[in-house]
């Protein structure tokens, strides 16, 4: 269940905070900056410009406690 984690840009400048929303067991869900329809595979975050800077940035993925589960470098 992932209701309520966040994915947070490097210095948690934007933040993404999933909707009522479970992953299953082996599946993927790809979070897109901007607009759209959410489906099991896709979530759509809603903004009207780019999160994700060009020259590399770092997504944090934490949970309802704030507790840090991954980190991806890009």
């Amino acid at each position: 269940n992932l209701t309520g984690w966040t994915i947070t840009d490097e210095g948690a400048r934007n933040t993404y905070t999933f909707p009522a929303f479970t992953l299953d067991s082996g599946a993927d869900v790809t979070v897109h900056s901007g607009a759209g329809n959410d489906t099991v595979t896709d979530l759509y975050w809603g903004r009207s410009s780019p999160v994700w800077n060009n020259d590399g940035d770092i997504a944090t993925l934490a949970d309802t406690n704030g507790a840090v589960v991954s980190t991806l470098e890009g």
